[in-house]
């Protein structure tokens, strides 16, 4: 297993450090996350031990993680070969950035969650479409009820969308959910078609901007349009402030720049995706965005990458990671990060930011 570097072991012990906030204020940008110190903002030290020394031992190469709480970073760290200035694979929590796309459209009357599919596409929709294909609506496409029994095995078609709109959808478009990256390619140049911009062009002003999010990459299709279901690269302060505007009902610094009421829709449960109540995978799915226990919601994806929202505890984890265990990867979260959130500030542990960097020097010396 990878372990952490010296250089970034030192960033992570900086943050439990006395002169934290004054010492790296000079290296944030203006468009970075505020940074406070744990007990601060009602975080336990030794809860944020308790994770570290749980995510290196049971989550087979954590690549990075952040915490933030009431708005601020409380704890950051990358293991190496990542770094805080290095964008990340996101794989399928692109997801949710082509979903806030829809949902940007949605409010500027270019779309609406009814809006057949078909519509979109007269000159590909093959003459003896069926009556599920007909029927498929953008809401559809967001919630992976589509209609398919099986994914279309796209990427080695010439022509993505034309292989879409031919694939079999035996299934009432609605009643089925079957996770589908195709149907979210399908939202992507949906938006496109709408408004005349790739997802990353139209994102851009109304998203990345606003948070700060500089040069974002998104892979192409060989149609030219953002993939969509997966090929975004961020960094993971990113994948932070992206889960605290959801945390924030749409606002940043003041300004209203994603409709509240799409949050809502979005991140609730749309359709039911199983009835494990163990499995942060069967707890519901909204439009890209899954429910997970403890009334959180999240984007993720393959490999570990994830944006936790936890609007109860008014915070955000932000990971990136390359793992064969995302479950093992939540739990970590539930049974170490949830409980050390507490609803108030409290007061200096020393002892417990001396282990904590103890647990930060122990990692480095096996590294």
């Amino acid at each position: 297993m990878k372990r952490i570097s010296p250089l970034v072991a030192f960033a992570l012990v900086a943050f439990v450090s006395a002169g934290f906030a004054l010492a790296q204020e000079k290296n944030l940008s203006t468009s970075a996350l505020p940074r406070s110190t744990p007990e601060a903002e009602g975080v336990s030290s030794k809860g944020i031990q308790a994770f570290i020394e749980a995510a290196d031992k049971d989550v087979n190469s954590m690549h990075s993680f952040m915490l933030v709480r009431h708005g601020k970073v409380v704890a950051e760290a990358w293991w190496v070969p990542e770094a805080a200035e290095k964008p990340h694979v996101l794989w399928s929590l692109s997801k949710s950035f082509t979903s806030t796309a829809v949902g940007l459209a949605i409010a500027d009357g270019k779309l609406s969650l009814d809006d057949k599919v078909v519509k979109f596409f007269p000159d590909l929709t093959p003459e003896d479409a069926s009556e599920n294909l007909q029927a498929m609506t953008i809401r559809d496409l967001l919630t992976m009820s589509a209609g398919h029994h099986d994914e279309l095995n796209w990427r080695e078609q010439p022509h993505w969308a034309a292989a879409f709109l031919k694939h079999p959808v035996p299934h009432q478009p609605g009643s089925h959910f079957r996770y589908n990256t195709p149907a979210t390619y399908m939202l992507s140049v949906i938006v496109q078609k709408v408004t005349g911009e790739t997802v990353l062009e139209y994102l851009t002003p109304r998203l990345f901007q606003p948070l700060g999010i500089a040069t974002p990459v998104w892979e192409k299709s060989p149609q030219g349009e953002s993939i969509g279901g997966y090929g975004l690269y961020l960094k993971t302060e990113d994948i932070a402030k992206f889960g605290q505007l959801y945390l924030q009902k749409g606002n940043w610094n003041g300004k209203q720049i994603l409709p509240a009421e799409w949050i809502a829709k979005a991140t609730s449960k749309q359709v039911s995706n199983g009835d494990n109540p163990e499995s942060d995978w069967n707890q519901g799915y909204g439009f890209q965005f899954w429910r997970c226990r403890h009334n959180a919601f999240r984007g993720d994806g393959k490999d570990g990458q994830f944006c936790i929202v936890m609007p109860d505890q008014d915070a955000v984890v932000a990971i990136t990671a390359h793992t064969g265990n995302m479950q093992a990867e939540l739990n970590v979260v539930w049974d170490h990060l949830l409980p050390a959130l507490h609803e108030e500030a409290l007061p200096a542990d020393e002892k417990s930011l001396a282990e904590l960097k103890a647990t930060i020097a122990n990692l480095k010396a096996k590294r």
